[in-house]
């Protein structure tokens, strides 16, 4: 019956990916995207073993070696004594695939580097999708439509696909707001530590990290208390007062000082979350990465389990014909649903790697290529239930 058209909604990380792993599974894929031109986010990003995997798959590992920075370790220090909590030396053999620390522009050029721009239609904001047992049709706000035989909606936290199928759903609040920043490694007087290094404090943390392989840029994030006027925030581009946020850490280690006293501006938007959803798709279309299992940063597995879903959801589709979509869909639900709903909730609890008994070989051992898809996708025998007030 012909190969498939797959429209994916949305060229971020989750959605390059999946453009990646279905055009390399043999798809037919365009990717629509609401945005006039791809922009340079100043923020960093880390890629763990179970994604590096992925991308290595795509293609794109040799390229994200050459540029992005390698930390020593996996680094859990206590905020004001610097005491080492807990480290994970991170060799490229322990779980099979590097771990790297990059800024998420070049992550995104990576990606968009195996996908033809003939592929990617940008300005395309989605308005609205119709389905009636055939071809979806997907209708956008210049007044122009498309028709495909799956949609993909990879259009992150925001989603308007997940609107659609599962109906508008509420951020939760939890009081936190997070600042970040990327700048000059030159602008200190000295190194930071070769590891990525999560410093805790008794009620906030930070995140320090080298973003490219010289080490010549830094990148940091945050989590701290924040009154109720940021409930509503959720933006990336809401400047933050470096000065305030100093003052959250002036009682914290002399590195961490040494940072944020070099640092030149920053950013500040609120850490808003959504519960697990019932259910992923419905008909034709299927939802991945932050439009179903949106998370907080704490992890870093937000775009991880992105890319995750892009090569399984690759595999489900791989060699079936159109009226077996809605199966490969439910079997791709099936398979990463348990695993994103305990990363969810480990998240949001805040402690993952805080002390010395998480076994992480269960989070950063997964193969995504290898795994069986018939069995539910690698998770803890227990962990925290997601408290969704």
């Amino acid at each position: 019956m012909g190969t498939p058209r797959i429209a994916i909604i949305g060229a971020g990380m989750g959605g390059m990916a999946a453009a990646g792993t279905l055009r390399n599974a043999g798809m037919d894929v365009t990717v629509y995207e609401q945005a006039h031109a791809f922009g340079r986010i100043g923020a960093g990003i880390q890629m763990l073993p179970n994604s590096m995997k992925v991308l290595r798959g795509i293609g794109v590992e040799q390229r994200l070696k050459e540029i992005a920075f390698a930390p020593y370790s996996h680094l859990n220090r206590i905020g004001d004594t610097g005491e080492v909590k807990r480290e994970l030396p991170m060799p490229e053999d322990l779980y099979g695939a590097p771990f790297l620390c990059m800024h998420r522009a070049d992550l995104h050029e990576a990606l968009c580097s195996v996908v033809p721009m003939e592929h990617i239609q940008l300005n395309k904001k989605l308005v609205g999708l119709d389905q009636n047992g055939g071809p979806v049709t997907l209708r956008f706000a210049d007044g122009t439509t498309a028709e495909a035989d799956l949609v993909v909606g990879a259009d992150g936290v925001h989603s308007l696909v997940r609107d659609i199928i599962v109906g508008p759903d509420k951020p939760i609040h939890r009081g936190r707001i997070a600042y970040r920043a990327v700048f000059k490694a030159d602008l200190m007087p000295k190194p930071i530590s070769v590891s990525r290094t999560k410093w805790w404090g008794t009620d906030r943390h930070i995140v320090i990290y080298y973003t490219r392989r010289d080490r010549s840029e830094l990148y940091f994030v945050t989590s701290v208390p924040e009154g109720a006027e940021w409930i509503t925030k959720e933006s990336w581009s809401a400047k933050g007062d470096v000065n305030e946020l100093r003052e959250a850490y002036a009682g914290f280690h002399e590195e961490v000082r040494m940072v944020l006293d070099a640092t030149p501006d920053c950013h500040k938007w609120a850490i808003l979350e959504r519960a697990p959803l019932p259910h992923w798709s419905q008909g034709r279309v299927v939802l991945i990465g932050d439009a179903c299992h949106p998370m907080t940063p704490y992890m870093a597995q937000g775009a991880a389990t992105s890319i995750e879903d892009a090569a399984v959801l690759a595999r489900c589709l791989e060699g079936i014909e159109i009226p077996s979509i809605e199966k490969a869909l439910n079997r791709f639900e099936a398979h990463r649903k348990p695993r994103t709903t305990a990363i969810q909730a480990i998240s949001s609890a805040n402690t993952w790697m805080s002390g010395g008994s998480d076994d992480p070989s269960w989070l950063y051992g997964y193969d995504a290529w290898g795994c069986d898809l018939d069995k539910p996708g690698s998770a803890p025998a227990s962990y925290p239930a997601f408290q969704a007030a």
